[in-house]
Parts: structure tokens; C-alpha cells; sequence
């Protein structure tokens, strides 16, 4: 028998197809998650209203709140909102991102059960432990438990914009990046890796680099919200964001922090600097590989195809290293001076070109 064993905390459900969503309260009840029907539905005041209009009459038992904004007040409101409304047997978060991070902090603060039902595919947060919400500093990142079941409904998938499911592309392709930051860090710092949380961020990502349908194939729909849910397992196997967030987000991050008022998705900038950040490394047959799928998806790999010029995105990359500090990946490593970047860029640009 061994010494030790490692409980990996996972949902017990995770429901990927069509017309998932219709099932939703036979699902849950099967599952024990919700036996009385009480669910309290966390949803954005915009697209949310459509959707319950669609789903409440066959969820009678159920109760609907609207004050997912997004932001760490919104997610308290929430949580207030949903203990003032009685007894639930758990919190549903039915939306995108930040309908879905601002449940994950409500449940947790009133010590219920989330369940997220994801209405796009624009990044890996569903499944994750973690809840980023805005704040008065501008972002902040909450621990909290694991979703207990995932429902993603590919009808509700394809009425989102196409844009969403691209994005969700760019972030798990990005995982290749983070894998091997993280192991360039293991090298030359001696963090420690975890070998099970790389493995699934990689292969996650090794199977939507690799698959060869478009985007509105079920099976290509289907391994892409199936990476993604492995994307946020991986991040609670390894306790933080490590195998999932490497140089990739940083530079995403600087994006956001720079040009707040003029950045892409975070996918879309996740998926270009994961593509440049592997060519920094030197590993150029893959960085070519990354590229080709971003492009046959519809992906920007170059920083003016989401409306930047070359000298804005040197800022991004020299800033890059300050949006987390103590992580270390290819940035940190090769301590770039600007003329570097410039120069490192202008290849990338080249050889990706060609």
C-alpha cells in the first residue's frame, strides 16, 4: 500500500453535448446535487434574461438573480441576494466568465455547491479554483472550491459569437508555453513541478493543437470544453495557476494593464503570446505549429492583427515580467532589453510569415 495518495478534487458531473441544458434539472437531481429542485441561478443582467426566459418555466423550484456583473461587489451582492432568498441546495452559475467567477465566490462565501453551466468557451475559468473579479485596483484572483458539476450545452455553445470559442483556443494552446515555463523554471530555480498537472495541461492542449476539424464541428466543440475542463483540474492537482499561466499570460496581462481601454480577449492575446513566447525558448518547429492553428481558426499571431503597432507590444513584453512577480518563465530568463525584444520580434514575425 502506499504511503501516500492524492484525492484530486474534481466535479462529479461533467455533462459536454447538445441539449445538456434541457437535462439540467434531471441531472442534477440524479446526482443528488440538487434533490429538491431549490437552485439558486446566478446570471448577468444582458444575455442571462434570455436565457431564463428560455429555462425558468421548466425549473419551477428555482430562483433567479442578476447580480453576476463581474465585479468582487456584484459577487457579494450575490451572495447576499442568495441568503436573503432561503434555502438552496446549490448555486448555478449559467453564463460566461464572469457570470460563472462571480458564483464561484457567491457559493463559496454562503457554503454551497457551484455548478457551472457554461454559455461560451472563451477561457478556462469554468472548472478552475479560482475566481477573477474586478476591483477597485483594478483585478484581483480569489481561491475558491472546485465547481461540483460542469454542464456545457454545445446549442447554447454555437449561439454565442464565434469569437468566444476562438478565444478559448488561443488559451488552451497557450498551456504548451506555460508547460514549459514551468519546467524552464524547474531547471533553473528548482521549482518543483508537478508532474500530474503538467501532464493534463499539455495533453489538453496537445489535443486541440492537434485535432483536425473546424470550430463547428460537435467533436472539435466537444475535445475543446473538454480541455478546458482539464485546464482548470490542473491548476487544483498543482494548488495554483502554475501549469496553466506561464509567460503566455503574463503578456496577456500586460495587455490588459497597458492598453485597458483597447485590449482583445484574453485567449486572443493568451494564444499570440504563448506562439511567441515558445519562439523565444527556441523551439520554432512548435511555435510554427502554434501559429498555423491560431491562423486556420481565425487567431491573431501577430500583435497588429488586434490593433497594435510593434513598439506597443515591446511595452507589453518589457512590462510582461512585472505582472507576476516570482514566476518565472522565458521573459525573466532571458532578461530582454528593449532593442532585444525589437529584434526577437522582428524574427518571430518573419519566420511566422513564412
Amino acid at each position: 500500500m502506499p504511503v501516500l495518495t492524492r484525492l484530486i478534487p474534481s466535479p462529479v458531473v461533467v455533462d459536454i453535448r447538445p441539449g445538456a441544458l434541457d437535462d439540467l434539472a434531471t441531472i442534477l437531481s440524479d446526482q443528488r446535487i440538487a434533490p429538491s429542485g431549490r437552485m439558486a441561478f446566478a446570471i448577468s443582467g444582458g444575455s442571462g434574461q434570455a436565457l431564463r426566459e428560455r429555462f425558468a418555466p421548466t425549473l419551477p423550484q428555482a430562483d433567479w438573480f442578476d447580480d453576476a456583473d463581474g465585479t468582487i461587489d456584484g459577487a457579494v451582492r450575490l451572495a447576499d441576494s442568495i441568503k436573503k432568498g432561503g434555502h438552496y441546495d446549490a448555486v448555478i452559475g449559467l453564463g460566461g466568465g464572469k457570470v460563472i467567477d462571480c458564483a464561484k465566490y457567491a457559493a463559496a462565501r454562503v457554503g454551497l455547491p457551484l455548478v457551472a453551466v457554461a454559455t461560451n468557451l472563451a477561457n478556462d475559468g469554468l472548472c478552475s479554483p479560482v475566481a477573477t473579479l474586478d476591483n477597485d485596483a483594478g483585478r484581483g484572483s480569489y481561491g475558491v472550491p472546485n465547481p461540483i458539476a460542469i454542464v456545457i450545452d454545445l446549442d447554447v455553445i454555437r449561439e454565442a459569437p464565434v469569437r468566444f470559442v476562438r478565444a478559448g483556443i488561443g488559451d488552451v494552446i497557450c498551456k504548451i508555453s506555460a508547460v514549459a515555463d514551468w519546467e524552464l523554471s524547474h531547471r533553473e530555480t528548482g521549482e518543483q513541478v508537478d508532474g500530474l498537472a503538467a501532464a493534463m495541461a499539455r495533453q489538453a492542449a496537445e489535443a486541440v493543437l492537434r485535432h483536425p476539424s473546424g470550430i463547428g464541428a460537435d467533436d472539435f466543440l466537444t475535445t475543446l470544453s473538454e480541455s478546458l475542463v482539464l485546464c482548470g483540474i490542473s491548476m487544483s492537482v498543482a494548488g495554483d495557476s502554475r501549469p496553466a499561466s506561464g509567460a503566455c499570460h503574463e503578456i496577456s496581462h500586460a495587455f490588459d494593464l497597458q492598453f485597458p481601454k483597447r485590449n482583445a480577449l484574453h485567449g486572443e492575446q493568451c494564444g499570440l503570446g504563448g506562439a511567441f513566447a515558445t519562439y523565444l525558448r527556441g523551439d520554432r518547429d512548435m511555435a510554427g505549429q502554434m501559429a498555423d492553428v491560431l491562423y486556420r481558426h481565425g487567431l491573431p499571431v501577430l500583435p497588429e492583427e488586434i490593433g497594435f503597432t510593434v513598439d506597443e507590444f515591446v511595452q507589453v513584453v518589457e512590462f510582461a515580467p512585472k505582472t507576476r512577480p516570482g514566476r518565472y518563465t522565458i521573459l525573466e530568463h532571458l532578461d530582454l532589453t528593449t532593442d532585444q525584444i525589437k529584434d526577437a520580434y522582428a524574427d518571430y514575425a518573419k519566420a511566422i510569415g513564412s
